[in-house]
């Protein structure tokens, strides 16, 4: 009697690990995201200078798809999306109304700041976005030294 594990495990025969049907992939449509971000409009740069590396707590993603659509800055954790418009977003009225309704039937919270509030009061956007996540999360989060944030 051999008490060994095998070396090589068996095929995974299109089951996932718990014994079920592997999740279907879904490939993200990442060269549309990469143009996006490659393209992306002085405002919204800007704001993700201020976002990005944790800076206000929480991992912040730019330009990542949400369904059919594509989010300017994704927030996983809290499922929290921030949209900046600019004027062509004046046009989109509906197009944006279906996003938003979509999004929040998946459960997103969404902040819309347009592109001139950014460049005009960066820091009062800034604001209102981390007094808004510190009220989807109560909790203060512990920044990179362990103490928690005040």
């Amino acid at each position: 009697m051999n008490d060994q594990a095998p070396s090589v495990p068996p095929p995974a025969s299109g089951r996932g690990l718990g014994g079920g049907p592997a999740p279907a992939f879904k490939p993200r449509n990442t060269s549309r995201a990469k143009a996006l971000r490659n393209t992306a409009p002085t405002p919204e740069r800007l704001l993700w200078q201020q976002i990005r590396n944790r800076q206000l707590g929480h991992k912040f993603s730019r330009q990542m798809p949400v369904g059919p659509y594509f989010a300017d800055f994704l927030c996983r954790e809290l499922k929290f999306l921030i949209e900046l418009d600019g004027d062509s977003h004046n046009q989109t009225t509906e197009y944006d109304a279906r996003r938003d309704d979509y999004c929040r039937t998946q459960g997103y919270q969404i902040l819309r700041f347009s592109n001139a509030d950014v460049m005009e009061n960066l820091e009062g956007v800034v604001t209102h976005i981390k007094t808004t996540l510190a009220k989807a999360h109560p909790r203060p989060l512990p920044q990179a030294g362990g103490e928690p944030i005040a």
